[in-house]
C-alpha cells in the first residue's frame, strides 16, 4: 500500500515536530493504542488494537527513526506482529515545511501486510487505513488545541477575517484552520499505518 499527502497546520514547524516526537502525545491521539514506549535511542514499542473487517487482532511493532533532521524531516521504519491475523511493515517519510504563522505536514507512506489481514482486500484495507489516518488527525487536532489555543485563536481569526463576505459574496466556507490543524499529524501517519497493520 502507497499512501501520500499533506496538511496544513495552524501550529509552528517547532511545535507539530514537539508533538509528533512525544510518545504521550501519539499514545492519546492514535485509536486503539495503549502504549508508545521509547526502547532506545529513536526506537519505540507501540501496542495497538485494529479491527479490519471481520479480523480484530491486539497489534505490537517496533517504529525506528532515520535520517533525522529537526525540525523539518525524518524517516520512520515500522514492523508490526499481530500473531495469526498477519503482520504489516514499511517507512514513511516525513517533512514538516513553515507557512506563514504555522507549518504543513507532508508524508510518503509504503507498506506491505501479510497473513489473514492480506486476504481481506486491498479497497478494504485502504478504507480501514484511511479511516483511521483521519481518526488520527481529528484526535492530534484536539490535542493541539489543547495545547496550543492561541495559535488556534489566532488562525480563527486570520480565517474569519478572510472569509468575511464583501458586498459581492453572499459567503462563507470553511475556516482555513480547519483544513490546516490536520497538516501536523504527518509524522504520526507513519505510527498510524504501523497501528493499522
Amino acid at each position: 500500500m502507497d499512501m501520500q499527502g499533506s496538511r496544513a497546520l495552524a501550529i509552528t514547524q517547532q511545535q507539530a515536530w514537539d508533538a509528533l516526537n512525544n510518545p504521550e502525545v501519539l499514545k492519546a491521539c492514535i485509536p486503539g493504542c495503549d502504549k508508545v514506549e521509547a526502547t532506545g535511542e529513536n526506537q519505540y514499542a507501540v501496542g495497538v488494537a485494529v479491527k479490519i473487517g471481520p479480523v480484530a487482532a491486539k497489534f505490537s511493532g517496533k517504529i525506528t527513526l532515520s535520517d533525522i533532521n529537526p525540525p523539518a524531516s525524518y524517516t520512520i521504519t515500522f514492523d508490526g506482529q499481530g500473531g495469526a491475523a498477519g503482520f504489516g511493515k514499511g517507512n514513511s517519510q516525513v517533512t514538516l515545511e513553515p507557512k506563514g504563522t504555522g507549518c504543513e505536514l507532508s508524508y510518503t507512506v509504503h507498506a506491505s501486510v501479510g497473513g489473514k489481514i492480506a486476504q481481506l482486500g486491498q479497497r478494504l484495507i485502504d478504507g480501514v487505513a484511511k479511516s483511521m489516518a483521519e481518526d488520527f488527525f481529528k484526535r492530534f487536532d484536539e490535542e493541539m488545541q489543547r495545547q496550543h489555543p492561541q495559535a488556534y485563536a489566532s488562525a480563527q481569526a486570520g480565517a474569519g477575517a478572510a472569509a468575511a463576505p464583501g458586498p459581492d459574496d453572499a459567503g462563507g466556507g470553511l475556516p482555513a484552520w480547519v483544513w490546516a490543524v490536520g497538516a501536523a499529524v504527518v509524522l504520526g501517519i507513519g505510527f498510524w499505518v504501523m497501528r493499522s497493520f
